[in-house]
């Protein structure tokens, strides 16, 4: 078998509002919608660049398997922290990205920098709290 036709299909992102959700992912970043499925009362959301393969599921993380309450606890504070999951995206065209996200009601966490370890980027956090970096491709 040849390990270099692996590619990443799909990432996994928490959310617990989908409304909220597909407002950032569909309306701010423009993102396609390519499953909305619902399931005893929750909904796991694929979405993912136009023309791209790779999506991100925005699922309900009450519906991981396996969590006690204890770890269900910890991953709410987590997330209304901002600390519990994050996602790298990258553009050529950084100034635009990021004032087509913040013309929304997106939460800004940086505007478009220069940093000292080489990229320039910038960051939100979606509604759910997860951090969303935006990389400017060079």
């Amino acid at each position: 078998m040849d390990v270099t036709d692996i590619t990443i299909h799909s990432s996994f992102l928490p959310q617990n509002d989908p409304e909220a959700a597909l407002a950032f992912y569909r309306d701010a970043l423009g993102f396609e919608v390519r499953l909305d499925v619902g399931y005893e009362g929750m909904r796991w959301i694929t979405v993912g660049p136009v023309g791209q393969s790779t999506s991100i599921v925005l699922y309900p993380p009450q519906a991981s398997p396996g969590l006690t309450d204890d770890e269900k606890r910890a991953i709410e504070e987590m997330m209304a922290k901002g600390t519990y999951a994050s996602v790298l995206l990258a553009t050529k065209d950084l100034d635009g990205t990021f004032d087509k996200v913040q013309a929304t009601d997106a939460e800004v966490v940086q505007e478009p920098t220069e940093q000292p370890y080489g990229v320039r980027d910038c960051a939100f956090r979606d509604p759910a709290g997860n951090m969303v970096r935006i990389q400017e491709l060079r």
